[in-house]
């Protein structure tokens, strides 16, 4: 079976602004499935002697059964003063930033996107639109209004449906959960980047990625969401290898220029915004949840504060014990003033 990289790292996993524009559609919804043990987390402790961070690897969409999380979550959030994602929370909650990829997204040439795609594709587009006329409809998409997009927005519109007929819920997104906490909390929470960034990425798409990107989204439909399922699967047990594998190595060998911008370029300005939080003076500890392709690898955000001396450690009480790869050496002006006490902090699995 044909890996579809394109798709499934740009939903899930990279961009936060997939969770804004669902929560806006609506869908048919999975039954509830029987609460299941806590998913193992992808959460990284960055330490420079008197600061933390918490990096929490996000999927964005995710189903009620995931919850609660695991107790090592919740000591990183109760430890954290304060939260940031991808985007800020004001952002990501207010209407403006789907009507903005909307917009974005609306074809400026007067042609309907079917005069563009191949025969075969125009014929699986038309039959997924028949077949889901009521939920376009409930969305206000009438007839072939959708047909007035472009072809990442349409591609993105069929994968939300779809995941939400798998039970994949915006709302219950890693990312949404934690803002809800933090306002309920009163913990300061901010982002990393704007929505206008994000949107800039599917729309800075070429006609070949977008076409592309639409192809695997009606291909994943045919297959009722499998590889969706089995990326949120890997996400449940923690498994950092596979998902770098499977949303990274993937499309930074088939898409270099995208994989660029979807990942390196938005890690590589987020690094220094991370390392001021670290050097910056008293004890304040800050939890960042982010999607979870931006911490794996050697292009991700975990490796590359390592890279600077950072000391770094997998916080996942139930996974197997490994020896750490850690740096001993202290970044360039880093504190030596003691942590905090220990008995606060999530236990370490002593993992990468």
């Amino acid at each position: 079976m044909r890996s579809r990289t394109l798709l499934i790292g740009l939903l899930v996993a990279a961009i936060a602004t997939v969770s804004a524009v669902a929560a806006t559609q609506s869908g048919p919804r999975k039954a509830v499935s029987a609460p299941k043990a806590p998913p193992v987390p992808l959460l990284w402790k960055v330490s420079d002697g008197d600061n933390e961070l918490y990096l929490l690897g996000s999927f964005h969409l995710l189903k009620p059964e995931d919850y609660p999380l695991s107790h090592d979550v919740d000591l990183a959030f109760d430890d954290a003063e304060s939260l940031v994602f991808e985007l800020s929370p004001a952002e990501m909650n207010s209407p403006a930033l789907a009507q903005a990829m909307a917009q974005a997204a609306l074809r400026t040439d007067g042609k309907p996107l079917s005069h563009e795609l191949p025969e075969p594709m125009r014929l699986q587009l038309q039959d997924w639109m028949k077949a889901n006329t009521g939920t376009l409809d409930a969305m206000g998409l009438h007839g072939d209004m959708l047909l007035a997009f472009d072809a990442w927005f349409v591609g993105l519109t069929i994968s939300i449906i779809e995941m939400r007929k798998q039970g994949l819920d915006p709302e219950l997104g890693l990312d949404r959960h934690f803002m809800t906490r933090a306002e309920k909390a009163g913990k300061t929470a901010t982002g990393l980047e704007k929505g206008r960034e994000q949107i800039a990425i599917f729309d800075g798409m070429s006609k070949v990625e977008q076409l592309q990107f639409l192809e695997e989204a009606l291909s994943e439909a045919h297959k009722a969401g499998t590889e969706i399922e089995s990326l949120h699967r890997a996400w449940r047990r923690g498994d950092a290898a596979q998902l770098w594998q499977r949303l990274a190595v993937e499309m930074r060998e088939k898409h270099p220029k995208l994989y660029q911008r979807v990942n390196v370029a938005r890690n590589d300005a987020w690094v220094p915004k991370l390392q001021a939080m670290l050097d910056s003076p008293g004890t304040d500890d800050t939890l960042v949840v982010v999607g979870t392709l931006h911490l794996l690898g050697e292009d991700g955000v975990v490796e590359k504060l390592r890279a600077k001396g950072y000391r770094v450690e997998r916080m996942c009480t139930g996974c197997p014990p490994e020896a750490p790869i850690e740096s001993t050496a202290k970044p360039a002006g880093a504190k030596s003033a003691g942590s905090k006490p220990a008995d606060s902090k999530p236990a370490s699995s002593r993992q990468p």
